[in-house]
């Protein structure tokens, strides 16, 4: 007997070392919910993306708007021609074998004054794709934090079950120290010491796997907030705990309207199809003529000229154009209709994905209310069932003390309260978490 109890011991022993030596191993760090949200949001690769894409969207703003603007563009040309050059003196054309060099200069400026609303078309459409951009970067971080939630407290539920098998395996080894008591003193017989050092076994395999899984869903943790290698965070508890429930009573169409008015990513899809459409009536303005302005200045310096540079470039050779210019396309290889196409499919294809997600917003508010409706029921009972489960653990405790049970009534009634203590926490934990997929579904997830 007593060589099977010190085996128990050791073998506890020997995995607890194992377990801290591992742990002692690595750096911790001190980490809140707050904490880890941000250190995600730095390290997210879809999160980081949709902000780089930000300042593209951004630019393509500020080109649709200097677009309105005119054009301006300066040019210079130096050439040496070496050879016969063509002179006009006195009235005969003179021909001659040198070198002249020439410098040039150009000005030009081009405004565009009726492109059939092409610019404003294109300056609406970019501004509602970076208004969407802005939407899609808003639900990207909300998915941010659904994930980091959803990881953090599965490892603070892990630590809650982990305290519930360490406390159950503490109370058991007790009830091991009286019944060895009992059985030295012929109150009990020795298959009950054996039986209760086989459950204390027992527990020390259920304190090592829970210490497995809370291991597993740390390291979890860890990879997604992109840890370095060694790197453990210690995670500060939540209350997971409300005073009242913040949607029930509440009727699904008030929750569907809700996510409608709130849902990110739907009102991102929203504005892509309404900038869609902006980029296809600005192609089908190519069909029609475009008038623009324009105005170049032109100056030149010849070496076959005595004079000096700045009295040829400033003085002689200067040239002013101002007009006006007509552009009407009539044949175009079918480059325009092309590109009408392409607009005119975007646009459907962004249509269909704004109902598709219409019908995924109803889905997702539906199911996670569903779910949250069931989780609140199942913290009701799980309450009741600890209450319970506890006073009949007293109660059979108390009749085993004074020999009125046996010790499968006691292990029955204590394997039925730990059972309904972790189904508690379980249940504490998933309306939490329930309600965090709430607000996610909803649009209005924040922290």
């Amino acid at each position: 007997m007593k060589l099977f109890q010190n085996k128990v011991a050791l073998f506890a022993v020997l995995g607890s070392l194992l377990f801290l030596g591992k742990v002692q191993a690595q750096d911790t760090i001190p980490l809140s919910f707050d904490m880890a949200v941000d250190l995600a949001l730095s390290k997210n690769l879809e999160y980081r993306i949709q902000e780089n894409n930000m300042a593209i969207l951004q630019k393509e703003k500020q080109v649709a708007m200097l677009s309105h603007f005119p054009s301006v563009g300066i040019s210079s040309n130096f050439a040496r021609q070496s050879g016969q050059q063509f002179q006009q003196i006195e009235g005969e054309i003179v021909v001659t074998n040198v070198t002249n060099e020439i410098l040039s200069g150009n000005l030009n400026v081009n405004l565009p004054v009726f492109n059939a609303g092409r610019r404003i078309l294109d300056t609406q459409s970019a501004n509602l794709a970076l208004e969407a951009g802005e939407k899609g970067l808003n639900r990207a971080k909300q998915q941010v934090i659904f994930d980091v939630s959803r990881r953090y407290l599965q490892v603070l539920l892990d630590q809650e079950l982990l305290r519930i098998s360490e406390q159950n395996l503490e109370n058991q080894k007790k009830q091991l120290i009286q019944i060895e008591g009992f059985v030295d003193a012929g109150l009990r017989t020795i298959s009950d010491l054996y039986n209760q050092q086989s459950e204390v076994a027992r527990l020390e395999s259920v304190k090592v796997d829970a210490e497995i899984q809370l291991e597993n869903d740390l390291w979890l943790l860890t990879e997604y907030l992109q840890l370095e290698p060694g790197v453990v965070p210690e995670i500060e508890a939540v209350e997971p705990i409300r005073e009242s429930s913040s949607f029930e009573g509440m009727e699904l169409a008030q929750l569907y309207d809700l996510a409608k008015s709130n849902r990110q990513d739907l009102s991102q899809q929203t504005l892509l199809a309404t900038s869609f459409k902006k980029d296809m009536q600005a192609m089908k303005a190519m069909y029609f003529p475009r008038l623009s302005a324009f105005y170049n200045y032109n100056t030149f310096f010849t070496s076959l000229d005595e004079r000096s540079l700045q009295e040829q470039f400033l003085k002689i050779y200067p040239q002013n154009t101002l007009g006006v210019g007509l552009t009407i396309p009539i044949f175009t290889n079918f480059q325009t209709r092309l590109d009408v196409s392409r607009s005119k499919v975007a646009y459907q294809n962004q249509l269909l994905q704004k109902e598709a997600l219409d019908r995924r917003v109803y889905q997702d508010v539906r199911l996670s209310y569903q779910n949250y409706l069931a989780a609140m029921r199942k913290e009701k009972n799980a309450q009741v069932q600890v209450l319970a489960a506890e006073e009949a653990f007293k109660a059979v405790n108390e009749r085993f003390r004074l020999g009125l049970s046996s010790f499968v009534d006691v292990s029955t009634a204590n394997q039925t309260m730990v059972r309904a203590q972790a189904d508690l926490a379980q249940a504490v934990y998933t309306l939490y978490f329930q309600e965090v997929l709430m607000n996610f579904a909803l649009g209005t997830l924040e922290y």
